[in-house]
């Protein structure tokens, strides 16, 4: 059966609009918030013991390339959630002395969390978050991630 005019139109526009769908879906940060794992990939103390956080990569576990973390940090002893915070956060790969040249976006939201961008992992190894707390709460934590 031979494709006629109409034809050809209609899947041209099945075509575009799947297309789009899957740049939007790509591009959209809400999607790839939904990606995020739903419980945490690791739980770590800050250094002073006065913190715990909750982290949540997208993809989970991280892969090599680029990744979104979302931190939880709420009080070691009330759970109570820390907004207010500044967070610094630098990839840091220890065994190499180096990080990345690409400055992760630090995001806050409500309930303690804090959305970081742009995570670049660009090697295989043993990367840390080094995270520099600032604000009501002065802290440090380091999250470890083993990328393949």
């Amino acid at each position: 059966m031979r494709a006629t005019p109409s034809m050809r139109t209609r899947l041209d526009l099945v075509a575009a609009a799947l297309a789009m769908s899957s740049a939007a879906c790509s591009s959209n940060g809400s999607a790839e918030a939904a990606a995020m794992g739903a419980s945490p990939l690791q739980t770590v103390s800050s250094q002073s013991g006065g913190l715990t956080i909750d982290v949540r990569t997208a993809p989970q576990p991280p892969v090599r390339g680029t990744n979104e973390v979302e931190l939880t940090v709420t009080g070691a002893t009330d759970g109570l959630a820390r907004d207010g915070l500044a967070i610094a956060v630098e990839p840091w790969m220890p065994a190499m002395g180096h990080g990345t040249s690409i400055v992760p976006t630090i995001t806050p939201e409500t309930g303690g969390k804090y959305l970081v961008s742009d995570v670049d992992l660009f090697m295989p190894g043993l990367w840390q978050l080094r995270l520099n707390i600032t604000g009501p709460t002065k802290d440090y934590a380091a999250p470890e991630f083993e990328i393949q």
